[in-house]
Order: structure tokens, then C-alpha cells, then sequence
């Protein structure tokens, strides 16, 4: 199990990397006729959770990588022991699939409205539909699961704080961007907010 969770960690990651981010973004792109990506690279406040969120996937990565190459110096490193472990690591990879499946549904069904951040230049189609039915934010969802998921296959303080840290910035780009949705919308976002949970369920 040790050598499985070894490859199939960075194979995730660069998977829901590669399909999710820089396919979807690369999809989008075609259609608009410009980046979907519209993070702020200044100095505000929203500036800096863009940072941090980049941040957050690089040190991610860096720290899958190491899994790869150093197995025997990372698995044991900062390890939290657990009831049944390997019982929760099979749980644990099938949550992570599963979430990588409905992030890109989600990011799939919000068709052009899709965006890496908060596109204030360009009004886009408020989506109800579909995951959007269940969850405001089915996309954040989905990667707070697979970093649930994560945690579960590989328990240690360094992917607890990776669940933390990014749930943290997560819920605040939530906030902001419903402060923006709600400018934009005004009262039909405000019933969909009133009908339909930030996270999950009515």
C-alpha cells in the first residue's frame, strides 16, 4: 500500500492539476477570448489570497514530489497515528477520486462562467443547475474533499495543515466572491443563496 500511495499521490495531484485548472482554463479561453484566470497580482487584501491559494498548490506539489523521491525520509516524517489506518486510506483514495470527478463536473456544467477568481470586467451567467443545485460552491467543495481524501491516505501534520490552511483561504475567496455575486445578480442570486447551502444540502 505504501508503494501504491507513493505514485498515486503526484499522479493525483498533477491529474487534477493539469485537467482541472490548465485544460478547463485552456477550454474557457477558446470560447471567451481571454484567460479565465483574473486572480489580482497587486497588493490588496484579495491580491494576497490569490498568493497564498499559488503558494499553497506549490508547496503541495513540491511536497508530493518529495513523497516520490524520498519515500523513506517523508512517509515517516510528522506522521499522526490513527485508529485503522488502512481501512481510512481506502476510504481516503476513494474520496479523493471521487472528488476530482465532481470538481471537473461542476467546472464543466458552469460553462463559460467558469473563472479563476472574481471577473469584474465581464458579467457572466449566474449557474443554479446541475452540482450547483446542492452547493453554491461545488468546485471548492470538491477540493476541500480531496484534501480530506489526502489526509486520510496520508495522516501527518504537513497535509492536516494543507486541509487547514487551504479550507482558510477558501472560505474567504467564498465570501468575496458572493459579496461580488450578489452586486452582480442582486435578488435572483439572493434567492439562490437563500435556497441553496454555501457548502452542501438546502
Amino acid at each position: 500500500m505504501t508503494d501504491f500511495i507513493r505514485f498515486f499521490i503526484p499522479f493525483y495531484f498533477t491529474i487534477f492539476f493539469t485537467v482541472s485548472f490548465v485544460g478547463i482554463s485552456y477550454r474557457i479561453a477558446k470560447r471567451i477570448g481571454k484567460s479565465p484566470n483574473v486572480l489580482p497580482k497587486d497588493d490588496s487584501a484579495y491580491g494576497l489570497v490569490g498568493l497564498y491559494f499559488k503558494l499553497i498548490l506549490l508547496a503541495l506539489f513540491i511536497y508530493t514530489i518529495l513523497l516520490l523521491l524520498f519515500p523513506e525520509d517523508i512517509f515517516p516524517a510528522f506522521k499522526i497515528n490513527i485508529p485503522e489506518p488502512e481501512a481510512l486510506k481506502y476510504i481516503g483514495l476513494v474520496i479523493m477520486i471521487s472528488a476530482l470527478i465532481w470538481v471537473i463536473t461542476a467546472q464543466l456544467q458552469m460553462k463559460n462562467s467558469w473563472r479563476i477568481g472574481i471577473d469584474s470586467t465581464t458579467k457572466t451567467e449566474l449557474v443554479t443547475d446541475g452540482l450547483f443545485r446542492f452547493s453554491r460552491n461545488p468546485v471548492f467543495l470538491g477540493m476541500t474533499i480531496s484534501l480530506v481524501g489526502f489526509f486520510l491516505v496520508f495522516p501527518t501534520v504537513i497535509t492536516f495543515s494543507f486541509l487547514l490552511t487551504g479550507n482558510i483561504l477558501m472560505q474567504i475567496q467564498i465570501r468575496l466572491e458572493e459579496e461580488f455575486l450578489l452586486k452582480e445578480h442582486g435578488e435572483i442570486y439572493l434567492t439562490y443563496k437563500n435556497r441553496v447551502k454555501r457548502m452542501l444540502g438546502y
